[in-house]
């Protein structure tokens, strides 16, 4: 699947989600299910692309700088907090997604990021795109234990970055994080 392509159809996932799109804490969080009716409308080859696409996505996110301004955010972050952050920020839109990869410190304009950083509800997060995903492959006629292989198989041969890419820094160092990132350590640290 094209990369347009896949951003529209997640833009039209949040168009149907409408002012409630861009958290994921809250307690019905309603992108998730449309996303998967979104998707389910699609046949399942098609689905398995949108998913192989959703880990190239997330997979151009895959950097250092990114990553600490996730560890800042949420007050810390493994490699499974990033895998969610980076599934959640794809959620966000393609405008916020691209601006956040290039410049990670313009997640501190997110409202959801301003009320964290005062202690109050919210989440960039989501656990994981393959749940909507595999929901709607099912919906549309993929088998249940199809959708992995058909994935795998669709991803053949891609080579995976084994390092994040950018400049890195001790997240927990104050004062490299106020240089790298000076209005999210504004803030979360201020």
């Amino acid at each position: 699947m094209d990369i347009d392509t896949w951003w529209g159809l997640v833009g039209r996932a949040r168009e149907a989600a409408g002012d409630r799109a861009d958290d994921r804490d809250l307690p019905e969080d309603p992108l998730p299910g449309a996303l998967t009716d979104v998707l389910a409308a699609l046949d399942p080859a098609e689905i398995v692309g949108f998913a192989v696409t959703a880990d190239e996505v997330t997979a151009s996110a895959y950097r250092w700088p990114l990553w600490n301004a996730a560890y800042l955010i949420e007050g810390g972050c493994g490699d499974d907090g990033f895998m969610d952050f980076r599934d959640g920020l794809a959620l966000l839109g393609r405008e916020v997604f691209t601006r956040a990869v290039a410049d990670p410190d313009s997640l501190a304009g997110l409202p959801v990021v301003v009320r964290m950083s005062r202690g109050e509800s919210g989440w960039i997060g989501y656990e994981s795109l393959d749940g909507p995903v595999k929901a709607a492959y099912a919906r549309a006629g993929g088998t249940a234990d199809g959708f992995q292989a058909a994935v795998e198989a669709a991803d053949r041969g891609r080579i995976r970055a084994g390092e994040p890419g950018g400049e890195n820094w001790d997240a927990e160092d104050a004062e490299a994080t106020r240089l790298h990132l000076p209005r999210l350590a504004a803030l979360f640290l201020d």
